[in-house]
């Protein structure tokens, strides 16, 4: 190319320029950018200098370019409709800025599909054939068993012998049923996915930007793992020796098929990310974005780390003792409790605003739920009731204390009581004192009391940091035998996190992806990886 053929900028001509004004439609290096939109007599859209005549026109004034996107319709839109009475009261967002946010959310989600969510689909088909397999091969074993007994009971337990295979059967085809339903599911969702990819590639080629700005992200239903459920126990036969006056009692019995959901959680969970930062009494900790932490300690100074353990801010309580928990807001400011003054208090930015003063209470753990609210466990100033308050801003919503039969739902005592808001709206809270986790509804009802795996009855279990991810599992510390348990939203015992080297674990969050981050004794703080 001749130089003079080369673009340049139609105010400075200063060679490709990176910038295009499409109302104008002239080139623009960055240096005179703000020299042309001095100009106020004009409107003005500055773009970058590829996407110049990619600016959808106004369906409605055709002389006019989109510059907005009002997000409730849907639509792009130009400045003079950003006024018109459809659109006035609506949210807008720069054109621009959304085609920026769309296109890093379609990478996102191509990465995620291609990687992670598709291959373990493809896995999960493969599997199908073996699961049938081996449930026809050991219907068989029980079926013959049950032959074998048969013909040692004769004429007179021929019936009983018929409802018993009867029994296997059904449960037969529960199973296959099971695997059938979930082999349907994966078949459905396998051309999904191709689909799904194969429209992001072509929306990642092109440059119209009404049609990127209208891509709606559908990762989210495709990222629970496509494993559905799992067979807890199989059908077994036991035999007993024939007596004749109790021939029923006698043939022995047949065990009822048990399947369940499972997650496919990591044998030994990986550590992502393993600081030490240089404060050295860390507590708590809560999650401001999957980068960024804040933690809560033995002294009376919030900290915000990054994943390097570098310390991005610090803030000192406002009456100058140490707190006691620690939470995030959805606005990203954090609060946290205060027994020294019972007081709950908003930090926003370089301000420390004091929400609620409580009186004859002493509050201590602390979580906001996904409504906004907030849960505050509390003990009153004798120690000798706790409670758990929801509060929505300042005003006082809630009261969990008793349970059906009128008992105290938590112990009494300073023991702090951490709790979390699972997704199913439940309330869980670590009980130490009384080593379970007590969970209860929305409601206040108690729903269950988790003490423990059934496998391991009479060992010690000492909870004390508690949280809850994306698929409404429950884990919880277990501060003395240096382990976390996770439990589902109905109190079954899942899964142990032991294996990596934790040392008196104590806070817990976890972040979008569900990654853990766990607080340990000594002050150290890893990040752990324990799901597939």
């Amino acid at each position: 190319m001749d130089l003079q053929d080369v673009i340049r900028c139609d105010l400075c001509d200063f060679p490709v320029p990176p910038k295009h004004c499409e109302l104008c439609h002239i080139h623009l290096c960055e240096a005179c950018v703000d020299k042309h939109l001095s100009d106020q007599s004009k409107e003005h859209c500055i773009v970058p200098f590829k996407l110049r005549g990619s600016i959808p026109k106004c369906p409605t004034h055709s002389t006019k370019v989109c510059t907005f996107l009002c997000t409730e319709c849907n639509i792009c839109i130009c400045p003079h409709c950003v006024t018109l009475s459809q659109h006035e009261k609506h949210e807008k967002e720069d054109i621009m800025k959304v085609f920026e946010t769309k296109q890093e959310l379609m990478q996102k989600d191509l990465q995620e599909l291609e990687k992670f969510i598709y291959p373990r689909y493809q896995e999960a088909a493969r599997n199908i054939p073996v699961q049938r397999a081996d449930v026809n091969k050991h219907s068989q074993k029980l079926t013959t068993a049950l032959d074998k007994q048969g013909e040692a009971l004769h004429t007179e337990i021929d019936n009983i012998i018929q409802r018993m295979k009867s029994e296997i059967d059904d449960m037969d085809a529960q199973h296959i049923a099971a695997i059938d339903e979930l082999k349907d599911a994966i078949n459905h969702a396998i051309p999904e996915i191709r689909q799904v990819i194969l429209d992001l590639k072509r929306l990642l080629d092109t440059s119209d930007i009404s049609l990127v700005c209208k891509y709606k992200s559908r990762t989210e239903e495709f990222r629970d793992s496509p494993e559905r459920f799992q067979v807890n126990s199989l059908p077994t036969f036991t035999p007993k020796e024939i007596n004749r006056e109790e021939i029923h009692q006698q043939i022995g019995s047949l065990s009822k098929l048990n399947i369940t959901y499972m997650y496919p959680f990591l044998d030994k969970p990986r550590i992502l990310t393993d600081l030490q930062p240089e404060y050295g009494g860390l507590n708590n900790v809560s999650r401001l974005s999957d980068s960024e932490l804040w933690t809560r300690g033995i002294d009376n100074i919030l900290r915000l780390y990054n994943l390097q353990g570098e310390l991005l801010r610090s803030v000192q309580t406002k009456s100058g003792y140490n707190p006691k928990d620690i939470a995030v807001t959805r606005s990203g400011d954090l609060v946290y409790t205060d027994p020294s003054d019972s007081s709950i208090n908003l930090v926003s930015g370089t301000q420390i605003q004091t929400l609620i003063k409580l009186q004859g209470w002493i509050p201590h753990g602390l979580c906001i739920t996904s409504s906004g609210d907030l849960l505050i466990s509390m003990r009153s100033d004798d120690g000798k009731q706790t409670k758990v308050v929801r509060y929505s801003g300042t005003k006082k919503k809630q009261r969990i204390k008793w349970d059906d039969q009128g008992k105290p739902l938590y112990t009494s005592g300073s023991y702090i009581k951490y709790l979390s808001e699972n997704r199913n709206l439940d309330i869980c809270v670590a009980d130490n004192y009384t080593h379970a986790v007590v969970v209860v509804s929305a409601a206040g009802k108690l729903r269950f009391r988790y003490s423990g795996p059934p496998s391991t009855p009479g060992e010690s279990f000492d909870p004390v940091g508690i949280t809850t991810d994306s698929r409404g599992n429950i884990l919880t510390s277990d501060y003395w035998n240096d382990s976390i348990h996770i439990i589902d939203q109905d109190g079954h015992f899942l899964h142990y996190i032991h294996n990596c080297g934790l040392c008196g674990p104590w806070g817990l969050c976890v972040d979008s992806l569900d990654n853990l981050f766990v607080v340990e004794d000594k002050s150290k703080m890893k990040k752990l990886k324990y799901y597939k």
